[in-house]
């Protein structure tokens, strides 16, 4: 039987589409297409139900799908054990990430991940964590670094750690040594984009405090609040790991406030691959990066 065969019906009944399938394995939807029928011929039953709209798997599907999974671990076991995988071969990772991670601990983190697997070829996505979850759940990415977690079927989330946020501002036009919640009544305020953890938080924390800021600024983009606030705009809430790792904005000040800002959760949502245990210790490595990044200070 052709294990390539057997991985390609794997991920089309993962992913519940042969064209997704087909882009993650980097193959064209005819030649998935012919996989699967030859694998049908082969075991003498369809497994997939091709009457409907959404693929459905039949019941021989079904059952052969644990069998699926089983032979890719067992190649992915016999490989491991009689020496044939290497860090040198291809390993191609398609990782998503929110802005937050970009500029915190994500691109030291690549340059190690590029040493320990010197064939990787990476794509990387920066999105919001609604964009993110929703590429992951189509399968167009395999690992994640979101503010929620996905909740699809095929795949594991893991806790990271929280990302302290804080209040940052123009160095020589808010110079009081401490902010009370009444003073951001003149005070135009940017956080993330409308929804999000910290837009509704921050809103939380005015609302409890009984002031209104002049305005709120919802914005998707780091880079965006930063050079604002150095335009004078405003001020604006930022992971403070992040903000620290911003180079050339030397007006950027962090205020000292009354205000409790809630930290930003972190989350890690990624598919598992049968045949390559690599995702998974590209996950661990990661949350090992963040972790050693948050007790460090760096």
């Amino acid at each position: 039987m052709n294990l390539r065969f057997v991985e390609a019906f794997y991920w089309v009944a993962t992913l519940k589409s042969v064209t997704r399938a087909a882009d993650k394995l980097f193959l064209t939807q005819s030649a998935m297409s012919s996989r699967i029928s030859a694998l049908e011929q082969e075991l003498g039953v369809l497994l997939l139900d091709r009457r409907y709209k959404e693929l459905r798997l039949t019941t021989a599907g079904a059952r052969f799908m644990t069998y699926a999974q089983q032979m890719l671990e067992l190649q992915r076991d016999i490989r491991r054990v009689m020496g044939s995988t290497s860090d040198t071969e291809p390993l191609v990772i398609r990782l998503g990430a929110i802005e937050s991670v970009l500029h915190s601990w994500l691109i030291p983190w690549l340059e190690k991940l590029r040493r320990q697997y010197p064939a990787l070829s990476l794509e990387l996505s920066v999105e919001t964590t609604p964009v993110l979850l929703e590429q992951i759940t189509r399968g167009t990415l395999d690992i994640v670094f979101a503010a929620l977690p996905a909740a699809s079927d095929g795949i594991r989330v893991e806790p990271m750690d929280f990302m302290a946020m804080g209040l940052y501002g123009h160095r020589d036009i808010h110079k009081k040594r401490r902010y009370s919640a009444a003073d951001f009544h003149d005070i135009d305020v940017m956080t993330f984009q409308r929804g999000s953890q910290p837009h509704v938080a921050l809103l939380d924390v005015f609302r409890v405090s009984g002031v209104e800021p002049r305005m709120v600024h919802p914005m998707s983009s780091i880079s965006a609040m930063v050079q604002l606030v150095q335009g004078g705009f405003g001020v604006a809430t930022l992971p403070k790991k992040a903000a620290r790792r911003l180079t050339g904005f030397n007006r950027l000040k962090l205020l000292a406030t009354d205000l409790q800002l809630k930290p930003l959760p972190m989350h890690v949502s990624y598919r598992t691959d049968p045949s390559n245990q690599a995702i998974e210790s590209i996950v661990e490595s990661a949350i090992e990066n963040a972790r050693q990044s948050h007790t460090s200070g760096a």
